[in-house]
Parts: C-alpha cells; sequence; structure tokens
C-alpha cells in the first residue's frame, strides 16, 4: 500500500501504541484486499456492544483509555451502535449485574477516547445523515447498508477492529465500496407490487438478500414506482443484509447512484428476476408457528424512528397488554428523549409495554434473557430480528405492528398465516 507521511509516521508509533496498532490494522485489511492506498473517514460508526466484546476486549480497550490524550483521541467523528444493557431498565429484563458493569465499563472506556456515545443503530436518521461520495467507516450492517444505497455515500462493512482503527487513525483501506467500479450493479430484480407495511418491506429485502450469492454482488431492483419512506428503505435495507450480507443495493430511480438501469449497470441491463408479492408473503409465512402461543413481542433491529414510535402509541392507545406476554419496544437515546416530551412513550408504557432506550434486542444477551424470563415464542414486525433470532434459542415469527400488537394484547398469536 501507498502511505502518505502522516500515515508511516503512525505505523512507526511516532504517535503513540494506539495510532500504532491502529495503523496497523489499517495496512492488515488493505493489503488483504489488494486496496493501494486509504481514504480519509469523515465518520465512523462503532459497533461494539459489549456481549460481543467480552471481558478481554473491554480490558483491552481500558489499556486504550489509560492513555495520554493527545495518543488516545479518536481522529474522525465517532459514533456508536446500540449497547447491550440499558442501565434504567436492565433489571426488568432480567440481566445481571456482571452484564451491567460490563456495560458501564465499555462506556467510560469509549467516553475516554473521544467516542459519541450515540448508541443507536439508526445514526443516518438521528445524528448526522451521510451525504453522496462521502468516505465512512460504518459497522453495523444496516446502517452500512442505508448509506450506501440510500444516501450514496462509501463504506464497507467495518468490524470492530478496523472500525476503531478508522476512528484513531481517521483513514480506511480505498478497496471494495469505496471504488466506483464495485458499486454497479450485478443482478436485477422487478417488483410487481408495492409492499403494503414494514413486515413486507422486510419480507421483500429477505427475499433478495436470500438470492445474493456474495457479498460483492450488487442488486438492482426496478419496478418501484414511488419513493418509499425512509423506514421502509430502512427495513428493506436491514433485511437484505442481514439475509445477504450485502452492503449496496440499487432501486432505479430512487436512489442516487440508480437514475436508470442504463447508468447503474454501466450498460444493457440483465434479464430481471421477478420479485412478486406471493413470493414475499410465503417468505413471511414461513416463519408461522404450528400453534398460537406468544411470550415475546419486540420492535427492534433496527431501532424505532420517531415515526415508528407514533404508530405503535397509536395502536396501543386505551389498550392493555396481556399479562402473560411481554412487548418491548427499542428506540435511541434522541428518539426517546422526543417520545418522553411527546407522551409516547408514557402512551405505550401505560399499556403495558417496555420502553428501552440504546439498546437493540439481538444485541443485549438475547438468549439469556430469554432463558431467565422463560421467552421462546417471539412476534416482531422485523425480518432482521426474525432472521438473527432463530439462532438464539427463539421460535421467531413475522408479522405486521398491527398484527403483533392485536397479539400481544389477546395474550396469544391472532389470526392465520396469509
Amino acid at each position: 500500500m501507498k502511505l502518505t507521511d502522516h500515515e508511516s509516521a503512525m505505523l512507526a508509533g511516532a504517535e503513540g501504541p494506539a495510532r500504532k496498532y491502529a495503523m496497523e490494522q489499517v495496512v492488515s485489511v488493505g493489503q488483504f484486499f489488494d486496496a493501494e492506498d486509504c481514504v480519509d473517514v469523515a465518520q465512523v460508526h462503532l459497533m461494539a456492544d459489549p456481549e460481543s466484546l467480552g471481558e478481554e476486549c473491554v480490558g483491552f480497550l481500558e489499556g486504550l483509555a489509560a492513555l495520554p490524550e493527545d495518543q488516545r483521541l479518536v481522529r474522525a467523528p465517532t459514533v456508536t451502535d446500540p449497547r447491550g444493557v440499558d442501565l434504567q431498565a436492565y433489571k426488568r429484563l432480567k440481566q445481571t449485574e456482571d452484564q451491567a458493569n460490563l456495560e458501564r465499563r465499555s462506556i467510560a472506556a469509549f467516553r475516554a477516547l473521544g467516542v459519541m456515545m450515540t448508541d443507536t443503530c439508526i445514526n443516518y436518521q438521528t445524528i448526522m445523515p451521510p451525504v453522496l461520495g462521502e468516505h465512512l467507516a460504518f459497522g453495523d450492517t444496516g446502517s452500512s447498508i442505508y448509506a450506501n444505497s440510500v444516501m450514496g455515500a462509501r463504506t464497507n462493512f467495518e468490524g470492530g477492529p478496523s472500525a476503531l482503527a478508522a476512528a484513531l487513525t481517521g483513514r480506511t483501506p480505498r478497496y471494495g465500496f469505496h471504488l466506483d467500479g464495485v458499486r454497479k450493479g450485478s443482478t436485477h430484480f422487478e417488483v410487481d407490487h408495492r409492499p403494503k407495511d414494514l413486515s413486507e418491506w422486510g419480507a421483500l429485502g429477505a427475499v433478495v438478500g436470500r438470492d445474493m450469492k456474495s457479498y460483492w454482488e450488487v442488486p438492482v431492483i426496478s419496478g418501484v414506482e414511488s419513493p418509499p419512506t425512509s423506514d421502509e428503505l430502512k427495513h428493506f435495507g436491514a433485511a437484505l443484509a442481514s439475509f445477504g450480507s450485502t452492503p449496496l443495493f440499487h432501486m432505479t430511480g430512487i436512489t442516487p447512484e440508480a437514475p436508470d438501469l442504463q447508468t447503474v449497470f454501466d450498460g444493457p441491463a440483465p434479464a430481471a428476476t421477478p420479485l412478486t408479492r406471493a413470493a414475499t408473503i410465503a417468505l413471511r409465512d414461513s416463519y408461522w408457528p404450528a400453534d398460537d402461543r406468544l411470550d415475546v413481542v419486540v420492535f427492534a433491529a433496527p431501532q424505532l424512528s420517531l415515526m415508528e414510535m407514533r404508530d405503535l402509541a397509536g395502536l396501543m392507545q386505551g389498550r392493555r397488554v396481556n399479562d402473560t406476554v411481554t412487548l418491548i419496544a427499542a428506540t435511541s437515546p434522541e428518539i426517546k428523549s422526543a417520545c418522553d416530551r411527546m407522551g409516547l412513550t408514557a402512551t405505550i408504557e401505560d399499556a403495558g409495554g417496555i420502553v428501552l432506550e440504546g439498546v437493540c434486542f439481538y444485541q443485549m444477551y438475547a438468549r439469556e434473557i430469554g432463558e431467565a424470563n422463560g421467552w421462546t415464542r417471539l412476534m416482531s414486525n422485523s425480518a432482521k430480528i426474525v432472521n438473527i433470532l432463530g439462532g438464539y434459542g427463539y421460535e421467531p415469527m413475522l408479522a405486521s405492528m398491527a398484527h403483533c400488537v392485536d397479539s400481544a394484547v389477546a395474550g396469544k398469536i391472532v389470526g392465520g398465516a396469509s
């Protein structure tokens, strides 16, 4: 790799051990992917919840945090993904003091490094939206695919160590989706319908994701007649990234790098694979269980926007969650503050729901809290969380927000498969 004098100095240890470690990480990743050089990053989104970090990695962060200030502070604006423990509500979920204390230690270390504890996967909706052509180092798959696709910014999926390295150096290797050629479309899908709710948008993303053969495959979706909302694109992209490990999609006439098929494919478009509503509904209904038992309803992954929180509050107004079911909604600290001010939090909690701040369900020791609370059957409108939680000991099912609330109130799954 070609390094600048400044990058070479960091690599040689002239700016302390933290930046030396970080630059070694940058170069190692860059050499693996044949990067020619580095790019400056405008912002970093760091996914490093304590469940993933564990005791050893939190100790490593504490070692960095103990360095002199000029050696440890991040060089690019750096924000955090959801945490693993809501320190105001963890006892209600039967999380342990050990889990809470590890959370407190990691927060203290990140703050000492100059990291902004935004604790959100919807940073593109709530903090600082990326802009077209901007180079980033984003860790969460949902935030990465939204930044790449909807905003036209440029990032790869960054693991925790590489995102931290980008934060400490302000650099990331120029490879993959930082390059023009890699961002062109490779596979064509054509929709024949508009999904009716967020669960269907997620299911549509899941259908596309299941068809992906490689991280480098870029799906192009045509036939979407009017622009989806931010939340619809959020659920579509999060599911696509979850089911397909895909960092970028294009929608012709909607996303910024796809004004038409000719441009996005850099030539004639390949034949389109049809995306029918029947396929979307079949995927959603494939999670339908054999009985109506229900333990927990979760709205998370991605965290809920203000509009989603408003809709949830509207569905729960004047109703009561059955005592046999737990209903959880996870949102960002900024959205939670707005919901408190607008009375949305009170409406949801007066109806028996639990509003969590700065966390996301699958990152908060989901297996352990499931075992502690006796939760197995889980219902959500998020295709992403349904895809993930089957590996955490749950029997997940996918349905609309309204269907989820109706079931929580009834204390069992109401209705049937479509």
